[in-house]
Parts: structure tokens; sequence; C-alpha cells
């Protein structure tokens, strides 16, 4: 199945966070990393096996202990997650989406400053 049709749901995304922050991993460090108290090590396992399945992250195999790694793009997956969301919950309004996002998080003035810099960059286009 090729990935980039893939649609990660939010336990694989959280995968997908740690793989794309720390690299390559183990299940046990999957595992640890998710701190997850209510979930055993056996169900992110097989989370990692179907993540495997559908071509989300490969598998080394060539010791005991299989080491997993991302096969999908971390800034790709975003950008097709968020072209989703402002579709399917903004009507296709992207203003809509970041008027709900900093109107439901406080942005820091560093985060405030690189927003504006950013529309400044689009309107200068």
């Amino acid at each position: 199945m090729s990935n980039n049709n893939v649609k990660p749901t939010e336990g694989e995304m959280e995968i997908l966070q740690v793989l794309w922050a720390k690299g390559n991993c183990t299940v046990r460090e999957v595992h640890e990393a998710l701190d997850k108290k209510d979930s055993g090590y056996t169900t992110t396992l097989k989370l990692m096996q179907i993540m495997h399945e559908k071509g989300l992250v490969d598998r080394d195999t060539s010791s005991k202990t299989h080491v997993y790694r991302a096969l999908i793009n971390q800034e790709t997956t975003q950008q097709h997650l968020v072209k989703k969301m402002i579709d399917n919950v903004f009507n296709g309004s992207a203003a809509r989406l970041v008027m709900q996002a900093l109107g439901n998080k406080s942005a820091s003035k560093e985060e405030i400053d690189l927003i504006k810099e950013y529309l400044d960059k689009l309107e200068n286009k």
C-alpha cells in the first residue's frame, strides 16, 4: 500500500511523533516515550506491526530486537492532515482555522512574531 494515501490514526500519530523526534526506535523505546499508563507494551507492539503493514514504518529485523523508523515524512503528513482539517472542519477557510487555534491556546510573543513574519512574507509575494 502506498504510504502517500495512508491516513494515520490518532494512536499511529502518537507513535510517529516519537519516531520523528527520536529517530529509529525499538518498540520498548516507543512505548516508554509514550508513557501510557492505560495500555501495555503488547498494544504498542501490535499497533507498530499494523503500521508496518500499512507502510507507515519500516522494521529492521536483522537483530533480535526489531528497530522501527518512520517511512512517512513529518512535514508532508502535517500538511496533508491540516489541509484535510481545513476542508472538512473549517469549510475550506484557513483563516477560521488560525483564528480558532489562536483563540483556544495562548500564543507566546515569539510565536506571534513568527506568525506576523510569515503573514508579511505571504502578503509580499
